[in-house]
């Protein structure tokens, strides 16, 4: 009889701790892979249909958000991570989330995170700049670069935050976006999650599931992510990390070239080597964000 009560007890305590553990899950959220974005038009303030988009992207987020607490997490960060990271309606978020926006900042589309997470969804993501296909695929701006590479591998923004996330032993757990930037990363990374919620057609064109239904598809794959957590390992590379940044313009990599941290490898491509994917992503942050005339 005692032994069945232990067991009973034991069986219990084990279930207590499990209902217990915490889950800390980091949400990045960029927008050209939300479902109907093809073009401008949904993607600056300037756009006819800017605003009606936000609230998709704002909705895109929620379903990530509320599937990852139906699967168990307990605390979620959000990052706004699209142009100057203003553009997720903070109003519609529950109360127990945080929202990281604006620019520039640490970590820039994964900022916040830190070795305490247990895994990082990536919302609304696109493909590389040096992918054939794929809507709007372009990697960290579209406007000035034409590459950029980590030890001589063209990698997209999805890869760029597993390997930053990977240094603080953090999975990427979900991507969702197009076809094309789902199978990119899943190429890269291997087995993850994913929500397809637009089929490519061009670079400003798509064949797209209605809102609602992405956000469906959307919390599905949230809840398969967070229930198999233990699945997922971190994305490590190899270190000195060498970061190699193609520019549209000769101005920029002459004057980089300038400093004796940075070898200029060709016309419009400058490299620098890091002890480790923070001091790249630091550096990479300084050469998109600093600007003479930026004032308080």
């Amino acid at each position: 009889m005692r032994t069945i009560l232990s067991l009973l007890l034991c069986s219990c305590f084990t279930i207590n701790l499990q209902a217990q553990k915490k889950i800390k899950i980091l949400i990045s959220v960029d927008m050209e892979g939300v479902s109907g974005v093809v073009s401008n038009q949904q993607l600056s303030p300037a756009g006819f249909e800017y605003e009606r988009f936000r609230e998709f992207m704002t909705n895109e987020t929620l379903a990530a958000i509320e599937g990852a607490k139906q699967a168990g997490a307990t605390e979620i960060v959000v990052v706004d991570s699209h142009g100057i990271g203003q553009n997720i309606l903070i109003e519609k978020l529950p109360d127990d989330v945080m929202l990281i926006r604006s620019q520039p900042r640490k970590n820039g589309m994964v900022s916040g995170i830190d070795n305490s997470f247990d895994g990082v969804m990536l919302i609304g993501y696109h493909s590389s700049t040096t992918n054939l296909e794929g809507v709007r695929a372009h990697t960290f701006s579209s406007a000035k670069l034409t590459r950029v590479g980590i030890n001589e591998k063209s990698v997209s923004e999805g890869m760029w935050a597993a390997m930053v996330t990977g240094y603080y032993n953090v999975p990427v757990i979900l991507i969702s976006g197009d076809n094309i930037a789902t199978k990119e990363m899943k190429d890269f990374i291997g087995d993850i999650e994913t929500a397809v919620v637009k089929e490519a057609f061009g670079f400003h064109s798509a064949k797209s599931l209605t809102p609602n239904a992405s956000c469906r598809l959307i919390k599905e794959a949230s809840i398969k992510a967070v229930n198999r957590i233990k699945d997922f390992k971190p994305y490590k590379i190899s270190t000195p990390v060498t970061l190699d940044v193609s520019f549209k313009n000769y101005r920029p990599v002459e004057v980089l070239s300038y400093l004796s941290i940075v070898k200029r490898i060709d016309s419009h491509t400058i490299r620098f080597i890091g002890d480790d994917m923070i001091k790249v992503s630091d550096f990479f942050t300084f050469i998109l964000e600093y600007n003479s005339d930026l004032e308080p």
